[in-house]
């Protein structure tokens, strides 16, 4: 469900491009609003659509509910600490979901600069950079051996 931008709500404040971890929301140098340059590339992690202070940015529906007047509707309410969900399918059933904001401070996680520069045994391991630290996980990270897989038929 790609994101889309309501040009008559968005005000151009640019919080949409700075969180797009595609890159493809962008401010039209024209109308000085947001605008999705490429919705096929769109990763669908509503990333946009929450920060939006002004609930411009709206999500297209997939075939399941998006014939006969589906609706998708995401709405960040800061004063609350949600993030609201309201899906109306297409037998005009509605579905409402709403889930707690789960972010940190602005800054408050260390950039890839921030971290020691990986050792050349760490490049041969199959953890990703900082894995067990980050994910506060003592020992590292939980291995299956060889022993203790069921034998099964062959």
């Amino acid at each position: 469900m790609p994101t889309f931008v309501y040009m008559t709500s968005c005000d151009g404040c640019g919080h949409c491009v700075d969180i797009c971890p595609s890159d493809i929301m962008h401010i039209d140098s024209t109308y000085r609003r947001a605008v999705n340059i490429e919705p096929n590339f769109c990763w669908e992690c509503y990333s946009c659509v929450k920060a939006c202070p002004q609930n411009a940015i709206d999500v297209r529906g997939y075939a399941d509910f998006a014939p006969l007047g589906h609706s998708v509707r995401v709405l960040r309410e800061e004063a609350k600490g949600t993030v609201s969900w309201k899906i109306k399918f297409r037998n005009g059933e509605e579905k409402n979901f709403e889930s707690p904001i789960r972010t940190t401070p602005w800054g408050s996680i260390k950039g890839p600069a921030e971290y020691d520069a990986p050792g050349a045994e760490e490049f041969k391991s199959e953890e990703l950079a900082h894995e067990p630290d980050a994910l506060n996980i003592e020992g590292g990270l939980p291995v299956l051996s060889a022993d203790r897989l069921k034998q099964g038929i062959i």
